[in-house]
């Protein structure tokens, strides 16, 4: 399913075409992934709609990636044909403690072909073997959502105790809040979701207390975890931080909807007493590697729901318009 032009989405749109196209070849380093599921994320829709723009189209989308390892390149020796991996967000950098922050940092689905297809290739050092304890689907989420919740998780610097809450309750959350309260068996996590629905699986899964977005949690908060594309969650965020708190906004792009709610933000209430903000920019290699570990151990539970490859273009539509339980994942072979 390719990306052939960006535009808005609308109820009906059909973003993506089917094509066929030639099976790639793994080049020196690299390994050919034959694809059997991927995660749809919200960053696809960044794409689309033209916020996060592919360097060349059409493009692959795609990068919560799940598949066997088809054939290796010249000298690459990590994997054997038929073990199962995953590839992320990020598709290569520099190889440094940094490289979600380098110049050289390229995007799976974005600046290469991304895993909304039957094959793709990787560098092998970005390919990550999966845990058995996880199905193909159930493995998809934690490439991108439960692994940029993790980096999230350790940006917000919470010790045990301390009270977390999270904004938006889809794909990430869900899974960053089974994370928290492993990691912070302690800390009261909190949840802020505008749908009814969102709220009540929050409060299955754990959350302590769940209200809207504009409500104010019972108690101030150390740090706030965002993953909603809108500008008011922001807002209201910082004003249920305690002093010192701070809030991780874990999202690429945010949408232009609400983008008048910052003519809100009153220094006194919002920004005082010493609150910050941090953005989570992509992902390292270590990142996902670290979680798909811990996921392991725990062992996380995706929330997910499963289309066909050929029904891409119904995923998308219905994570942006339609309220949102776990992560969707196209199963692709």
């Amino acid at each position: 399913m390719i990306l052939a032009e960006t535009a808005p989405l609308e109820p009906g749109s059909n973003p993506l075409q089917p094509a066929e196209l030639p099976a790639p070849e793994p080049g020196p380093g690299e390994i050919l992934i034959k694809v059997s599921a991927c995660g749809v994320c919200h960053t696809e829709l960044d794409e689309i709609e033209g916020r996060l723009t592919p360097p060349r189209l059409p493009v692959v989308p795609g990068h919560e990636v799940v598949g066997v390892v088809e054939e290796s390149g010249k000298g690459a020796r990590i994997f054997e044909p038929g073990e199962r991996v995953g590839v992320g967000w990020i598709h290569h950098s520099d190889g440094g403690p940094d490289e979600n922050l380098s110049p050289g940092f390229r995007a799976t689905g974005k600046d290469v072909n991304g895993g909304y297809a039957e094959y793709m290739t990787v560098p092998e050092q970005y390919a990550y073997p999966i845990p058995d304890v996880f199905t193909d689907e159930q493995a998809a989420p934690l490439l991108c959502a439960g692994a940029i919740g993790y980096r999230a998780l350790k940006l917000a610097q919470i010790n045990d105790g301390d009270r977390l809450g999270l904004t938006g309750f889809g794909g990430s959350a869900h899974l960053v809040l089974q994370l928290a309260r492993h990691l912070y068996p302690d800390t009261d996590v909190s949840v802020f979701a505008r749908d009814a629905a969102a709220r009540e699986f929050a409060l299955e899964c754990g959350a302590v207390w769940a209200g809207d977005s504009a409500d104010a949690c019972p108690d101030p908060l150390h740090a706030v975890i965002d993953t909603t594309p809108a500008w008011k969650p922001v807002v209201e965020a910082m004003r249920n931080l305690r002093p010192g708190g701070r809030l991780v906004i874990n999202a690429i792009r945010k949408e232009d909807n609400d983008k008048e709610a910052l003519l809100g933000l009153d220094y006194g209430e919002h920004l005082w007493r010493e609150k910050e903000i941090k953005s989570v920019a992509n992902i390292t290699r270590r990142d996902i590697r670290e979680f798909l570990d811990i996921a392991a151990a725990i062992p996380i539970r995706p929330e997910t729901e499963s289309y066909a490859l050929e029904d891409a273009n119904k995923a998308l539509l219905a994570l942006k318009f339609e309220p949102v339980k776990g992560t969707k994942v196209l199963r692709v072979q």
